[in-house]
């Protein structure tokens, strides 16, 4: 709101900027469906385009209605997006083609609706807050049953739960709400015409949903909504101005508090909020004064409160001075048209009584003066001051004055005694400054006396001769008193303010650690000493046993706790099925040790915080200034622990469904590529068995080649599962040794020499190969399965190229092995090396058409790292075909 000198204050200036530069959101919101918001909503876009407004439709559902596909028919539709869902095609709204053509307005029906998985928005007003956020204008239509905050409402009313909603942000950030009314009964006759739905579906709905009682509430849910975010914007717009209010737009109550029979007051103005069926408020303005109240009343302060609270008020603690300026100040602030405070004394004979100065300044804002009563044994209204002088602040105001009594002693030849006693002022100044009222009082006292015997005639005695010395006494000390106040408060004030300010900055580095830890238990541990450091309170933190158990264990805590007893285990599980405060000081289990309140976001609570002090007494354990903090503290770290749920969450369905691929790729792998030579072994051996005899020897030689042959295959198959198991087991042992990588290529060709039987070998080799310190085994390994997967997609007759050469910057030696098959997509070439994975081939019969497990390319990438190489694969530039290269250390040279 504004400042008490008229201006707008920066938040109300911010707001109307940000909404400045955004597009516009007019929401036509009715009480249930048919009531006609499609054909309104079309109706406001046929006169802003009369007016010369480029509007389009981003998407209008008319659902058959031939009234409003006329209305469509004369407005530019743009094309829908097309999406592709489990064999269906869904059209979506195209936030691209919005955004490309950049229209003044574009229509945005049914705001409400979840888009098609693959979107780029989970729902639709998230695509209307892009569209927007791009300073395009947007009418949108939504129905009262889709606002998330009523939907519980909505499902008591209608016994039907929608499950499509819209978060309040979007309904409090519109710039319009237009209400399409109907009556029931009007509503309930287009229903019977078929206006809203076909005959069937119409008469079913007419016995549950759209029953005369039903369409009543929701049109009262709906008219009170809009008039809430009615009255916000009238709010907005008297801050934007500066406007002092209140305007009687709108009631709002505001219950002043304090430690005098605040429940009577609370109840008061919980009675008349319903009467009035207004929003209301319980308002503490906590002076200098409340620092010096005992702490039975400050208890008492925080209890009523936490009463408003309970009873549907905003609790709120504003720090001030002048009580009956600072209420009315607030009051206008927020467009309060009743304030309820209760009746007291004056403080002073001189000085007008707090609800008297209210009724004096706030001439259009009706004032309603409580009377209270102590109960029997109560104190008296009128608390005794209590003076609190520590040893420090009076030794150091003594000081001051024995400094200013020093300083005028040496000035008395050059000042008047007029003088003097502005040097006697400055350090009461400074007392009042650095150590508050009392010592400064005592500072001024002794002041009035060292100025009296010092300085004035006669002197060193305290008696004043000359009459005008009285009166410069007399005006002396009254200008010291004066000064003392106005210091010592300026000095509360600055500390409150130094308060507040180490407070909110303690939140925002509590908030950047969180978003740096990755860990849920460093986050745990960082939460539970956070709230240990700033409240002052032993803190626990419990979280589930898993997620599919609702038993509670501690996580974290400070000081550190292993676990709780079997009562406070009890209440915390409690609190967390119940979603409830409860324990010491609450409405549940209110005798317990620890106080456990949930912490929770939208989607409940994801955590269970316990507090506890040192404290025997089982009062209150918070005050509200430190019940908002912690929920401060809790919102912060209930956000960021479900985000460390949810990923872990996602890690593990990650994991499970890479699982889960890789299962069954092993078991197709297995269904086919262990099955195959298997048959050709049965087969080979089942025909010697059988017809040995009847076989001349040629075609029992060629049998036996193909047993030897296919248990050579399922054997390799085999090795590769056992190699890709020790992969990922990291159980492979590097053995390193001199390798000659001639000789090790001549036995690899010796060993794959059946698989490239149809195929011609080329070698191209340096004369210059240094000798490798690598494990020959691995190395081998994957020399033979490069020739195999090359021998694989390789026509027959074609030729296979083996290159080997030194590289001298990085001192490494390239290993090539280049083949005549059809090559790989460059998109393709890092999937190559995954386990499982199968290129279809170019005649679209697909990999199966040639025999393996799709391993061996994993296996190579994972021997050659172990080994501290690379392996990477290109195509050939002159022709088709694949280039695998694969670069090996060689090792230094000592001397």
């Amino acid at each position: 709101m504004s400042d008490r000198d008229g201006r707008p204050t920066p938040e109300a200036l911010l707001k109307s900027i940000q909404q400045d530069r955004r597009g516009k959101l007019k929401i036509f919101l009715g009480a249930a469906p048919g009531v006609g918001k499609t054909y309104e909503m079309l109706t406001a876009a046929h006169q802003r385009k009369r007016e010369g407004v480029d509007v389009v439709i981003g998407v209008v559902e008319t659902h058959g209605r031939v009234e409003t596909e006329a209305m469509v028919a004369d407005l530019e539709t743009l094309p829908r997006q097309k999406i592709d869902y489990k064999g269906r095609v869904l059209d979506e709204m195209d936030i691209d083609a919005i955004l490309a053509r950049k229209p003044a307005l574009v229509l945005v029906d049914e705001l409400a609706h979840t888009n098609a998985p693959g979107s780029r928005h989970a729902k639709r007003y998230q695509d209307v807050e892009e569209i927007l956020a791009a300073g395009i204008d947007v009418y949108s239509t939504l129905n009262i049953q889709h606002v998330e905050s009523l939907n519980d409402v909505v499902a008591q009313i209608t016994r039907i739960r929608v499950r499509e909603t819209v978060p309040d942000s979007v309904i409090d950030t519109a710039a319009e709400i237009e209400v399409i009314d109907l009556t029931p009964d009007d509503l309930i006759q287009r229903l019977r015409e078929g206006k809203v739905y076909v005959a069937k579906t119409a008469n079913r709905a007419l016995g549950h949903y759209f029953s005369a009682g039903n369409l009543t509430a929701l049109r009262e849910l709906a008219l009170r909504r809009t008039a809430q975010r009615v009255d916000a914007q009238l709010l907005d717009h008297m801050q934007a101005h500066a406007i002092q209010g209140p305007w009687a737009a709108g009631d709002r109550v505001l219950v002043c508090i304090d430690h005098r029979d605040g429940a009577k007051l609370v109840r008061y103005g919980r009675r008349m909020a319903e009467r009035l069926r207004v929003p209301w408020t319980a308002l503490h303005i906590e002076t200098v004064r409340d620092r010096e109240l005992p702490d039975s009343d400050r208890d008492q302060i925080a209890e009523t409160l936490r009463m408003a609270e309970r009873l549907g008020a905003e609790a709120v603690t504003m720090p001030g001075s002048t009580i009956a300026e600072d209420v009315l100040s607030y009051a206008r602030e927020h467009n309060f048209t009743h304030i309820v405070i209760g009746h007291t004394e004056r403080q002073r004979w001189w000085q007008r009584s707090i609800p008297e100065q209210l009724l004096r300044l706030a001439r259009d804002i009706p004032v309603h003066v409580i009377g209270t009563q102590p109960e029997k044994g109560d104190r008296a209204v009128r608390l005794p001051v209590q003076v609190r002088l520590a040893p420090t602040p009076v030794l150091a105001s003594m000081a001051l004055v024995l400094a200013a009594t020093l300083i005028g002693v040496g000035l008395r030849q050059v000042l008047n005694s007029s003088g003097i006693g502005m040097v006697y002022l400055t350090a009461v100044l400074i007392s009042a400054a650095t150590y508050g009222l009392w010592p400064s009082l005592l500072a001024c006292l002794v002041s009035t006396l060292g100025y009296n015997f010092f300085f004035l005639e006669p002197l060193y005695s305290f008696t004043i001769a000359d009459p005008e010395n009285v009166v410069a006494l007399f005006f002396f000390t009254i200008s010291a008193i004066i000064t003392s106040n106005l210091a010592a408060r300026l000095r509360a004030q600055t500390v409150a303010a130094r308060v507040r300010a180490r407070t909110t900055e303690e939140l925002y580095q509590f908030s950047r650690k969180l978003a740096g830890i990755g860990n849920l238990d460093d986050l745990l541990w960082a939460t539970a000493y956070q709230m240990a450091a700033m409240l002052k309170l032993r803190v626990v933190l419990l979280l589930p046993e898993s997620r599919e158990s609702e038993m509670l264990m501690v996580r974290g805590a400070y000081p550190p706790e292993d676990s709780l007893d079997e009562a406070d285990l009890a209440a915390a599980n409690w609190a967390w099925q119940s979603n409830r405060p409860t324990g010491r000081g609450s409405d549940t289990l209110p005798g317990g040790r620890l106080l456990f309140l949930p912490l929770r976001t939208g989607s409940g609570p994801v955590a269970i915080v316990g507090i506890d002090n040192d404290d025997i007494k089982r009062g209150p354990l918070l005050t509200p200034d430190q019940r908002r903090l912690l929920d401060a503290l809790g919102d912060q770290a209930a956000v960021s622990i479900e985000r460390m749920v949810l990923a872990e969450d996602v890690d593990r369905s990650r994991l499970n469904a890479e699982a889960e691929r890789l299962r069954a790729a092993l078991l197709t792998s297995l269904s086919h590529d262990l099955r195959t030579p298997l048959s050709a072994i049965l087969g080979a051996a089942s025909s010697l068995q059988t017809y040995r005899a009847a076989l001349a020897v040629a075609d029992q030689d060629e049998l036996l080649a193909t047993i030897a042959e296919e248990a050579e295959r399922m054997g390799r198959f085999v090795a590769n599962l056992l190699d890709m198991t020790r992969l990922e087991s990291g159980a492979v042992a590097r053995e390193r040794q001199a390798v000659d990588l001639g000789e090790l290529i001549g036995s690899t060709l010796a060993r794959a020499g059946k698989i490239l039987l149809r195929h011609k070998v080329e070698l191209d080799f340096a004369e210059d190969l240094p000798i490798l310190q690598l494990d020959a085994v691995l190395l081998e390994q994957v020399l033979f399965n490069l020739l195999d997967n090359a021998a694989k997609y390789a026509p027959s007759g074609t030729t296979i190229i083996l290159r080997a050469w030194q590289t001298q910057p990085d001192r490494s030696v390239t290993l090539q092995v280049i083949d005549e098959g059809p090559g790989i997509p460059p998109e393709l070439r890092e999937h190559v090396f995954e386990k499982f994975f199968r290129i279809q081939s170019p005649d679209g019969r697909g990999d199966r058409a040639r025999a393996g497990t799709g391993l061996g390319l994993a296996i190579c990438r994972g021997f050659v790292e172990a080994m501290g190489g690379r392996i990477a694969v290109t195509n050939r530039m002159e022709r088709s075909g694949a280039v695998f290269t694969v670069t090996l250390p060689v090792p230094e040279v000592t001397s």
